[in-house]
């Protein structure tokens, strides 16, 4: 398995592939931008980084819109500046 691809698992317990696409900080805090490995129209997800255990990544999902927007925004910014 390559090291950008995590397990995670849905509300019904089913296990699913998620690459990770990016990680960055804002404002001292680490975020991921994780994409579905097995579905090419699936859309990306944000997850807020919240630690690091047996080298796992713990991830906590975006709940806050305000958070999210802020996120999504600033990601934008950062992916602009290195093009």
């Amino acid at each position: 398995m390559e090291e950008n691809i995590i397990m995670l698992e849905d509300e019904n317990g089913n296990e699913i592939a998620f690459e990770i696409v990016a990680d960055f900080e804002v404002n001292d805090t680490e975020y991921a931008i994780l994409a579905p490995v097995d579905d090419e129209e699936g859309a990306a997800v944000i997850f807020k980084v919240v630690g690091e255990e047996d080298g796992e990544l713990i991830l906590e999902y975006l709940a806050d819109d305000d958070e999210f927007e802020f996120v999504s925004k600033a990601y934008e910014e950062l992916f602009e500046e290195e093009e």
